[in-house]
């Protein structure tokens, strides 16, 4: 099993710790050590992973020190948590970046099924792809949600990489995508190309402009995802804190530690990475900060997925000019989802319902005889 080739976390990394309180996160978490060796896995909620596959990054001259950022997330204070997290050290890379895909998915397989959620840390956003195949081998409908400035569909290399995994995924069969979607882009990094793809495939889509100005409406999103990827280029130079690695537009520090909480908080998300890392001290303490934002929004998740709507729900019902949408808000968290109908051209008597996340305006845009986006592309890929 790929779980024997996770290298034990150096000892350079635990020198110090015993001076350390003994609340820090360091001190209450399952270490992979040379001694130890792997922790016991039943009953584990998350794990953190460590990738050194970085043929196909951005940052081609230079590895993120994963031990650096583990120097600073051990030191980290838990909140008031009851959540068992355990650091599996790190997967060495392959003799070629298959055997790296391979193993990533028969750790992320296995994780799966004792339903465990695996952080993977460092590498390229690629690493999203044996990620889907494992959905494919579940038989299974998957949501991506990738926090990245750009699309991620380049065709310009015949090799998979980290600027082409989505084109890998779409041409992937079975296709098992249900949905892709991209938080944060910016336009000059997107070539005319992918925005028509994106459009013709109805995938969503937040530019950076929105996620900053109105955080709020990303939560929906993570709440529909079961694999959720940062490529740490959307960083802007003031959160990377590194003019060479860094750009002047991009997400700030406080923004991608709010997004990876609601990826924690959606009770729906298998796994979680986060690619295309710059070397730097600014960037080892957030990146801790952000894991550690994760785990908090986990601890605190609703648990209404998959969604009961028999009870607990409020239902409302709105006439628009040509149609019907339902909606439903939760009385216990006060969020809402939009009703999805998928009527059979076979038999018009086998209907399949499906709920969506949404948000309360466009519950609201509703009511205005507005089609809500977010229905209007689910609709559309249905068919």
């Amino acid at each position: 099993m790929s779980l024997e080739l996770l290298v034990p976390i150096e000892n350079e990394s635990l020198i110090g710790m015993s001076l350390f309180p003994k609340q820090v996160m360091g001190n209450n978490i399952e270490l992979h050590t040379e001694s130890k060796g792997l922790p016991e896995l039943k009953g584990l909620d998350i794990v953190i992973i460590g990738l050194n596959e970085y043929r196909n990054s951005f940052f081609t001259n230079s590895e993120y020190d994963i031990n650096a950022f583990r120097k600073e997330f051990y030191g980290l204070y838990p909140g008031n948590w009851s959540v068992k997290i355990a650091d599996l050290g790190d997967l060495p890379k392959g003799s070629n970046i298959n055997d790296t895909y391979f193993a990533i998915k028969e750790i992320g397989y296995h994780l799966k099924q004792m339903n465990i959620i695996p952080i993977f840390i460092g590498g390229s956003h690629d690493m999203i792809f044996p990620l889907y195949q494992i959905f494919q081998d579940f038989k299974q409908l998957v949501n991506v949600v990738s926090v990245d400035r750009s699309f991620d569909f380049s065709q310009e290399d015949e090799l998979i990489s980290g600027r082409s995994y989505m084109s890998k995924i779409i041409m992937n069969k079975p296709n098992l995508l249900f949905n892709y979607t991209n938080l944060g882009y910016q336009n000059y990094y997107c070539a005319t190309e992918e925005k028509d793809l994106m459009n013709k495939l109805y995938f969503d889509n937040i530019r950076l402009g929105e996620v900053l100005s109105n955080l709020s409406a990303t939560e929906p999103v993570f709440r529909d995802a079961d694999i959720v990827g940062l490529d740490m280029k959307c960083l802007s130079w003031q959160a990377s804190a590194d003019p060479l690695k860094g750009h002047p537009n991009g997400i700030d520090s406080r923004t991608i530690c709010a997004l990876t909480r609601y990826a924690g908080l959606s009770d729906r998300v298998s796994f979680m990475g986060v690619y295309e890392l710059p070397s730097t001290p600014m960037m080892d303490q957030l990146l801790g900060q952000m894991v550690w934002y994760f785990i908090e929004g986990f601890s605190i998740r609703f648990n209404e997925y998959p969604v009961a709507v028999n009870q607990g729900f409020i239902k409302y019902s709105v006439t628009l000019s040509n149609q019907i949408i339902i909606f439903y808000k939760s009385e216990k968290s006060q969020r809402w989802w939009i009703e999805l109908t998928n009527d059979s051209r076979l038999n018009n008597k086998i209907k399949k319902a499906t709920l969506i996340a949404c948000t309360e305006n466009d519950y609201e845009s509703a009511t205005h005889d507005v089609v809500p986006e977010i229905w209007y592309n689910a609709v559309r890929r249905m068919h």
